[in-house]
């Protein structure tokens, strides 16, 4: 069940009101400048979380709370289940006692990051991701953002964010949750799947047609025994206001996964850049024996391409990496058919570097 699957998605159509709507988290932006803000404990916002909610959050729900500058300590979430007969204590799971962060993770931006970094401030960091929603729904395929094979780069690159504990993906069959009631999933994360905690933006929505939100998922996680910790949303304060506009009326300038593509679509690397936390990679499957390869240029048909391009046009301060091997400058040729990707000092079909795949980051 371990894996690093594409289009790791959390809640979506039925689950949640819209595929595209995304989960704010706790980092943000200031113009080009990525800001870390420190994480705290949801504070009252348009009226959606009482002073009693809060404090439930600090001292309740399974964290101590030392002081108003220090990260909560998680319990040990089984030691009051200990007379439960539905909980045998020599049962457990991939991520018994894990702390899983929720939400929608194709892209891995900084906000899913920023989730991965609480969960690990309490416990072994999980991402809980949902597979099989495009079959349930009948969705067209669609390239995911992060190739499923460079899942594991990623997340193990946030392990110095994570206190060298990088998260790991847990996998369920989103068929198998679709049409549980909030109160149901937290019963499956706390009896079946017996994590000790979650981590979750306040605009999280969860349960059967979205009908549970981050008040909801404490009260629950508090009720089960689990700890719920609960952060504020990552803005994106990019000033270009049409960018800013996904057409998503859930959108209210988060971070998203939909800002990610809208980003690649336009050809802009360096605000694509901004909310990954990183470069973009692209993975492309290499065929040496076309015909439209030569020494120091290779074209790949988009059928072959494992992740999403960015748009068309001509791409400049790019890199061909490979593990153990030095990167080597190139450039990116986009159009409707090919991904070309050409260089001065490599003969490409002749390298060490292109013998099945090609990794290209886009500066």
């Amino acid at each position: 069940m371990l894996s690093g699957g594409s289009r790791a998605l959390q809640h979506l159509s039925d689950y949640h009101h819209h595929h595209h709507t995304s989960i704010g988290l706790g980092l943000g932006f200031c113009g080009a400048k990525i800001v870390q803000l420190s994480s705290h404990f949801l504070k009252p916002s348009r009226g959606q979380l009482s002073h009693k909610l809060r404090h439930r959050m600090i001292s309740s729900s399974g964290f101590h709370y030392r002081t108003s500058g220090e990260t909560p300590i998680l319990h040990n979430c089984f030691s009051q289940r200990k007379d439960d007969p539905e909980l045998p204590a020599d049962e457990s799971t991939p991520v018994s006692g894990g702390i899983v962060a929720l939400g929608k993770f194709d892209a891995l931006h900084v906000g899913h990051r920023e989730l991965a970094i609480q969960a690990s401030r309490v416990g072994t960091p999980y991402l809980l991701s949902f597979v099989g929603m495009a079959e349930v729904f009948g969705w067209e395929p669609r390239a995911p953002i992060v190739a499923k094979c460079d899942r594991k780069r990623v997340l193990t690159s946030w392990d110095s964010y994570c206190g060298n504990k990088a998260p790991v993906e847990y996998e369920i069959e989103f068929a198998s949750v679709r049409h549980l009631t909030p109160r149901q999933f937290v019963e499956k994360l706390s009896k079946e799947l017996r994590v000790c905690g979650v981590v979750a933006g306040e605009n999280y929505r969860f349960g059967y047609k979205a009908s549970g939100d981050a008040s909801e998922l404490v009260r629950l996680c508090e009720e089960y025994g689990i700890g719920a910790y609960i952060i504020t949303s990552v803005m994106d304060k990019k000033q270009d206001s049409e960018q800013r506009d996904s057409g998503d009326s859930k959108d209210r300038g988060q971070v998203s996964s939909t800002r990610v593509r809208q980003a690649l679509a336009a050809g802009d690397m360096s605000y694509v850049s901004e909310l990954l936390g990183r470069a973009h990679r692209l993975i492309l499957q290499v065929n040496c024996t076309g015909d439209k390869q030569s020494e120091r240029r290779i074209s790949v048909p988009r059928s072959s391409v494992l992740n999403l391009p960015p748009g068309n046009g001509i791409y400049k301060a790019c890199l061909v990496l490979a593990d153990d091997e030095p990167s080597v400058p190139c450039r990116v040729v986009v159009d409707s058919s090919y991904i070309h990707v050409e260089t001065e000092e490599l003969l490409l079909c002749n390298s060490d570097l292109a013998q099945e795949f090609l990794s290209v980051e886009f500066g």
